[in-house]
């Protein structure tokens, strides 16, 4: 049984294989998140309109668009958000197990741009030192900045 299947599946190949899995495997929102550091070590953090009135203070956060790499992601969520241009570092965190959404965090670096705030989405941004953070912080962004801090 396990040969006809094998037959079968390579006899599929190409853009009908991938349809196949994509039918049949989860699908998955992808949030990232970026760590956004100044030269001096600073951490940018964005006050969210959305976000409960308890807990809006947070990392640079989006969703990836189809196709995008995560890397990009950011770049684009700072730049829209903020105004400033980041160069995206390392790989900092994945976290998996919720029903649709996989969470993705890049340290960052600014490199430049002017500090401005998308009054849609974001209240307020400012820089904050990594042992002086807001209250109403979220405390998954407070663990990733202070984890990557040691």
């Amino acid at each position: 049984m396990k040969h006809l299947i094998t037959r079968v599946w390579r006899a599929l190949a190409g853009p009908l294989q991938w349809r196949i899995l994509w039918v049949s495997h989860a699908k998955f929102m992808i949030g990232v998140t970026g760590i956004v550091r100044d030269s001096d070590g600073n951490v940018l953090l964005l006050r969210h309109r959305l976000w409960p009135e308890h807990r809006q203070w947070g990392l640079p956060t989006g969703y990836a668009n189809k196709g995008e790499r995560f890397e990009d992601t950011i770049v684009r969520e700072v730049r829209e958000e903020t105004g400033l241009d980041v160069q995206v570092g390392k790989l900092a965190h994945i976290k998996s197990g919720y029903q649709l959404r996989v969470e993705i965090a890049y340290e960052a670096l600014v490199t430049g741009g002017t500090l401005r705030v998308d009054s849609m989405e974001i209240l307020e941004a400012r820089w904050f030192t990594p042992f002086n953070l807001p209250d109403g912080i979220q405390e998954s962004h407070r663990l990733l900045i202070h984890d990557k801090q040691e």
